[in-house]
């Protein structure tokens, strides 16, 4: 059962009370700041005198979005801890556990007060050259190794059945696979855009395209995922030969099909593509556009370097990666398509759109909801090209 919900009085007493954390930082000279902007828990920032610092992250009991008349299992906590651990284990590039407590739902993070939210930067016209190929090779190297393939079929049985997220995943199915297609009270657009919404909720194909999404969602389990990568689910620091970038924040983690995650990676670089084109940056649209395919290509590529490491080699010959990957691809793109519509129509929505004004957020509304419809109903036969491409064609801004 879980404790009180901690405050930023409490937080330096809460420190010294934990063995493993009281010698990491200096409670009698602590400074905290609560920063939880999410969408369901509080987040302290701790740091003290001599600059040593350290992350407190707490589960509420509720979805902090809408309160407490929606509750939420504390248990995701435990769910994320796990999900971190296994993925620091593949990668460098996530945020660092240092502690969990599994009494009050608390788990103690590496301080990246350093680092940026990568949606943060995008929306102030920040530099992201490299970024999206090294989450391709991060979601590479968590995909392969939670797979059937690294772990031998009966491991991959017993950590997926662990790893079970249920109140988490029926957010998703709500928020992304059902809700924009069918209607709800929690869906909202601007007028501007209303009538878009209502011809696309109109459109079989549209519709049936998401639910067979949904389908794939709710059915593939093929690794142990992030649940929710996104640009504000990623810190970057600095550039080139510096650049450092970590996953975060990965409560929704399941094991589910790999190109969901790519998918929302992929739709999250496509709407800070479309927020520079309305604003009229052309050329800096058209490196996000492309980075959607770098993403993928760095992907694939480090699948390919792992794939000889498979343990049962005579059980999946080279075949089968190459048809692999084709439909983890198409995944992606339809999952794309599902989050283009999800962040513009439903239950919350991304900053790189809201905080356009009226005449560019039309033109970004109406591209990404555009674009979700050809990722759902083309996946199984759009390129990368084709998609840079449709990006373009849409990203007209309203000063032309």
């Amino acid at each position: 059962m879980g404790g009180t919900s901690l405050t930023v009085d409490e937080v330096p007493g809460y420190l010294a009370g934990r063995a493993a954390l009281r010698g990491l930082v200096d409670p009698a000279t602590l400074t905290v700041a609560e920063v939880g902007d999410g969408n369901l828990n509080l987040v302290f920032v701790c740091a003290d005198a001599e600059g040593r610092g350290l992350v407190l992250k707490q589960a509420l009991p509720y979805v902090r979005l809408v309160g407490p008349e929606w509750p939420m299992t504390e248990e995701r906590a435990t769910r994320e801890a796990a999900a971190i651990t296994a993925h620091c284990a593949l990668s460098d590039s996530v945020c660092r556990l240092i502690d969990f407590d599994q009494e009050r739902y608390v788990m103690a993070l590496e301080d990246l007060s350093d680092h940026q939210v990568l949606r943060t930067r995008l929306n102030a016209g920040g530099p992201h050259a490299g970024v999206s190929e090294l989450i391709g090779r991060y979601v590479a190297d968590v995909a392969f190794g939670t797979s059937w393939l690294a772990l031998g079929e009966e491991e991959f049985r017993r950590r997926a059945g662990a790893a079970i997220n249920p109140e988490l995943c029926l957010i998703t199915e709500d928020l992304i696979f059902t809700e924009p297609y069918l209607g709800a009270d929690r869906n909202s657009v601007r007028p501007c855009v209303a009538p878009l919404v209502s011809r696309l909720q109109a459109d079989q194909a549209w519709v049936d395209a998401a639910m067979g999404m949904k389908h794939r969602f709710l059915t593939v389990a093929e690794a142990l995922l992030h649940g929710d990568l996104h640009s504000g689910s990623v810190f970057v620091r600095g550039d080139g030969d510096q650049l450092s970038v970590k996953a975060f924040d990965s409560e929704f983690a399941f094991y589910g099909p790999i190109g969901f995650d790519l998918g929302l990676w992929w739709a999250n670089l496509m709407f800070a593509g479309i927020r520079a084109a309305a604003l009229g940056e052309r050329s800096r649209a058209e490196s996000l556009f492309e980075a959607v395919g770098s993403s993928w290509f760095s992907f694939r590529a480090r699948m390919r370097e792992l794939w000889p490491t498979r343990q049962a080699p005579g059980k999946y010959p080279d075949a089968y990666l190459t048809a692999w990957l084709r439909l983890i691809r198409q995944d992606g793109l339809g999952f794309a398509g599902c989050e283009a519509a999800r962040r513009t129509i439903g239950l919350a929505k991304v900053s790189d759109l809201e905080t356009l004004d009226d005449p560019e957020y039309r033109v970004a509304a109406t591209a990404m909801l555009t674009l979700s419809r050809t990722l759902l109903v083309d996946r199984a036969v759009l390129t990368f090209d084709d998609l840079t491409r449709a990006c373009s064609g849409l990203s007209v801004s309203p000063r032309d």
